[in-house]
């Protein structure tokens, strides 16, 4: 294989590489995360090995500019698996590497026999990759010769599987859901119509939108997605739009397609539409009135070819009354909607998405976890999900992710479980001394407060970003960052 090696310190660097070598592997060596990026950029690699503490760029942020990253390479795609170096010390860190798509982590000073184990089985993973690709394109061949009869078939199969991984992630286990996905259904089958899907942060309005997309079509085009709070003005709208050539200063020099340009035939879900900045809203009313618009810098009018689907966890009719929605533009909006209630309105799916949860990261892990005892089935039933399914989920990924066990218990659920010392956030943010307070003897999962935290001071102030990032202590944009975290953890 073709290993890119990251760490700040040469001599243990160069140690690891020249066993590398040894073992048979191509090593290309790198001091820091941003000559590492400049080399997987210019070069292939199957398996990228840094440390996550480097000047320059972190390791864990090399791993995101990895991970969003799609070179083409000879007509193919690359795409390599990261393994992260780490101390005891950094092991949250470790925790959140694994979240955002990293392979595997080796602790330091690194033990040479988790170094074979980890490229064997990264050699092993590449080369069932290389023969999924092949198979794949063979596929793809058989299709395109198939009669009609037998390429409608065969792309129904392939939209039912990708229809079938999107609901994966929330469950159908209520009623009011059930109810929720019909409506979406009846939705889907008139393109023309704007969706607006309402409802709290983590209550599965990205899943929503998915199935609303996919429907019953047999090709549905394309999903793009954009979030509407993690962009600037001037960023929104070039790639929303796009632009032309030298429409402002460090443009390309063939300009570029917007986000209209790519769903076109498919879906543009704007997620947290209520963030869209206040001097573009009259544009995109315009966009959805006329289904046309010109590119930043552009003279010709372009059709929009694409089905609009929004979501917001704010609630639209009081941000009019605010004056920071506009009016024309909501009802615009408001033709088809949706709103999913909170978690904690829907008690009899927290048992049912558990075990959905945990089943699925058992699986994931290597893992032997069956079932929930009726102890932690309690604990979970009476929590009050202010993150709602996002929670519930990762809340189960940390504990299938640190115990081994057949069944789920109490002492496995970390901050849920007040019997075991851990105090729970909502309950006690409040009477903290910053300077005199107790911390359980065992360790807990920092981000996984950090990020309550957040969540429960959005709540507190009704979803406005301002008063949440002010109660906080941070800036407006650092709070978007890491909502943004949240909302793909």
């Amino acid at each position: 294989m073709r290993v890119l090696l990251v760490d700040d310190e040469a001599e243990s660097r160069q140690y690891l590489a020249e066993f590398l070598s040894e073992l048979g592997h191509q090593v290309v060596e790198k001091p820091d995360g941003r000559a590492a990026l400049e080399a997987f950029c210019m070069e292939n690699f199957h398996l990228v090995i840094a440390d996550i503490r480097m000047p320059k760029m972190s390791g864990l942020e090399l791993l995101r500019q990895i991970r969003s990253l799609s070179h083409p390479a000879n007509g193919e795609r690359r795409d390599a698996d990261v393994v992260l170096m780490t101390g005891y010390s950094d092991m949250d860190t470790a925790v959140e590497a694994l979240r955002a798509g990293a392979y595997d982590y080796l602790i330091k000073p690194v033990n040479i026999d988790e170094v074979v184990k980890v490229t064997e089985k990264v050699a092993e993973r590449q080369a069932l990759k290389k023969e999924n690709e092949i198979l794949s394109r063979q596929f793809e061949a058989a299709v395109r010769e198939a009669t009609q009869e037998t390429r409608d078939e065969l792309l129904r199969l392939k939209k039912t599987y990708i229809k079938a991984v999107g609901l994966d992630s929330i469950g159908v286990f209520s009623e009011t859901m059930k109810k929720i996905f019909e409506q979406a259904k009846k939705l889907h089958q008139d393109r023309s119509f704007p969706v607006l899907i309402e409802g709290e942060t983590g209550t599965g309005k990205d899943v929503v939108a998915r199935y609303l997309h996919y429907g019953e079509q047999s090709e549905p085009g394309p999903f793009v997605p954009l979030n509407c709070a993690a962009l600037t003005p001037s960023i929104f709208e070039s790639d929303l739009f796009g632009y032309e050539a030298g429409a402002f200063t460090g443009a390309l020099t063939k300009g570029q397609k917007g986000k209209l340009d790519l769903a076109r035939g498919g879906s543009l879900f704007l997620d947290e539409i209520s963030e869209i900045p206040v001097e573009l809203q009259a544009k995109f009313l315009r966009l959805i009135q006329e289904g046309a618009f010109f590119r930043v810098g552009g003279l010709k009018k372009i059709q929009a070819d694409v089905r609009f689907i929004f979501a917001t966890n704010k609630n639209l009719n009081q941000e009019v009354k605010k004056g920071t929605f506009r009016e024309d533009l909501y009802y615009r909006l408001n033709v088809g909607r949706i709103f999913i209630p909170p978690l904690r309105e829907r008690k009899e799916e927290i048992i049912p998405l558990a075990s959905l949860f945990l089943k699925k990261f058992a699986r994931h892990r290597g893992k032997q976890f069956r079932k929930i005892t009726r102890e932690a089935a309690d604990i979970l039933e009476a929590h009050q999900w202010p993150g709602n399914v996002r929670e519930l989920e990762n809340v189960i990924e940390w504990a299938v992710f640190m115990w081994d066990d057949t069944e789920l218990k109490p002492s496995h659920l970390g901050i849920l479980n007040s019997q075991e010392g851990m105090v729970e956030v909502d309950q006690e943010l409040q009477t903290i001394d910053p300077h005199d307070f107790g911390l359980p003897s065992e360790g807990f999962p920092l981000q996984d407060y950090t990020d309550r935290i957040i969540l429960k001071a959005l709540e507190m102030h009704g979803g406005n970003k301002t008063k949440t990032a002010k109660y906080l202590g941070i800036s407006r944009r650092s709070l978007y960052s890491k909502l943004n975290r949240i909302e793909k953890t």
